[in-house]
């Protein structure tokens, strides 16, 4: 068996069929994957952490019970933690911290087989759709190193897409899952409220807007990683219905002819760019063709003060995650410490009395109600990912004006936000390719 072409063109259910079969060791793959590592990085700068070592010592020693049993893996230097290894999350005031404990998440997909040997770039706190942090730099997209890998988990992004991992963990609170996916032209799932623990640290994030999961090369790995990493702990606040059925098993049933709604406009009212707009209608008469029922429709709702009010509740966010990293090192937070776009946004979430953020909160909810109401008469919402093929690096740089960069993000990603607000799943598929050969995603 030729390596390098296998580990090239398959999925992780694929290599880890092939472990299973003997035909290739967990040892091996680690390698090939350090060896693409090695070779790509320079240029992409996607992993900013390496655990080359933890990953051969673990490749000796993983089960072969689990759905992805000896796939190379990496983590989102966010969120989740891996005990002993550097947690930054693409800060400066993080860069000495150090965990003494795994998350769950980290747990469960070791649990799965998987075996993570660096952690992914991405911007400072999460906060951004693009990668590129002053901290480590930018990341780049591999079709295009001068675009961005969108973001936040644009280095998980860039290492799928430039084949080093088949797979590698994201996390979302507006987009940043599905916005490196269609950068990316990858599979980004952001599950609904509830159905991924963030134990042990945290009960929930934003009331349940932020969930984790991955970005995959393939619907069925993406199906397969949600049921091995599902299953709640002990004192979740929220706890998303159980599947009728697996996740894995659900991607090979044909489904019933489904109705979907797609939109060539944007709620804010934004252009979207031509090939954005040539790519849902491609998409569209696609589904009409395989016997769904297809019309142009939309959510109907205020989405000014669902955005204006959901970003509120982000820069009270920021606030959050700046004093409890302060409180959790024990340091003292200071403007000089943080790059200039988070702290003049969590200044924001500083100014905020705790009636303004509630009422942000009751805003929120008000728009979800009456949105959610398209899904009484329609399964499915189609739209473009973003409003816009990957742009240039340093088309979304911080100038000065948070809420001047706001709106540039919200141009180039003017839907995602909406399914994190109101707790939905959404899911970033790599179905469409600009005249540029990037991809866009629906």
């Amino acid at each position: 068996m030729e390596l390098d072409t296998t580990y090239e063109n398959l999925d992780a259910t694929a290599l880890a069929e092939k472990v299973r079969a003997g035909e290739v060791s967990p040892r091996e793959l680690v390698e090939e994957a350090i060896k693409r590592c090695e070779r790509t990085n320079g240029t992409l700068n996607a992993v900013i952490t390496e655990m080359f070592e933890h990953a051969r010592a673990a490749a000796e020693n993983v089960p072969l019970t689990g759905p992805f049993a000896g796939v190379p893996f990496l983590m989102k230097d966010f969120g989740a933690e891996v005990a002993g290894t550097r947690f930054t999350e693409g800060s400066a005031f993080l860069s000495a911290y150090i965990p003494d404990e795994d998350s769950e998440l980290y747990r469960r997909f070791c649990e799965a087989g998987l075996i993570t040997f660096g952690k992914t770039n991405l911007p400072e706190f999460a906060m951004g759709t693009t990668t590129e942090p002053q901290l480590f730099g930018p990341s780049r997209n591999p079709w295009d190193p001068d675009r961005t890998t969108g973001g936040s988990s644009g280095g998980a992004g860039a290492a799928v897409a430039a084949r080093v991992v088949p797979m590698a963990h994201g996390n979302d609170v507006g987009g940043s899952i599905r916005i490196p996916a269609s950068c990316c032209g990858l599979v980004g799932l952001k599950p609904s409220r509830g159905r991924v623990t963030l134990a042990p640290h945290y009960g929930d994030v934003l009331g349940g807007a932020f969930q984790e999961l991955a970005l995959t090369r393939s619907v069925r790995d993406t199906a397969t990683l949600l049921d091995a990493v599902t299953a709640s702990t002990p004192g979740e606040p929220y706890v998303a219905a159980p599947p009728p059925r697996p996740y894995a098993e659900e991607v090979l049933r044909d489904p019933a002819p489904m109705r979907i709604g797609f939109s060539t406009t944007t709620p804010l009212g934004d252009p979207v760019d031509d090939e954005c707009l040539d790519a849902v209608i491609a998409t569209a008469t696609l589904c009409k063709s395989l016997g769904h029922d297809v019309e142009e429709a939309a959510p109907d709702f205020n989405a000014e003060r669902l955005w204006t009010q959901y970003t509120t509740m982000l820069a009270a966010l920021m606030a959050w995650a700046i004093a409890d990293w302060a409180r959790r090192t024990g340091q003292a937070a200071s403007e000089d410490r943080f790059e200039p776009f988070v702290w003049a946004f969590s200044d924001r979430g500083r100014n905020l009395d705790a009636a303004e953020y509630l009422m942000a909160v009751q805003d929120v909810q008000r728009e979800v109600r009456q949105l959610s109401r398209f899904y009484e008469t329609r399964d499915v919402w189609l739209t473009p990912t973003l409003g816009q093929p990957p742009v240039p690096l340093g088309t979304l740089r911080y100038e000065g004006d948070p809420f001047a960069l706001r709106r540039r993000m919200a141009r180039f990603s003017p839907y995602t936000y909406i399914a994190n607000a109101s707790g939905q799943p959404a899911i970033s598929l790599p179905l469409h390719w600009s005249g540029e050969g990037l991809p866009i995603g629906l």
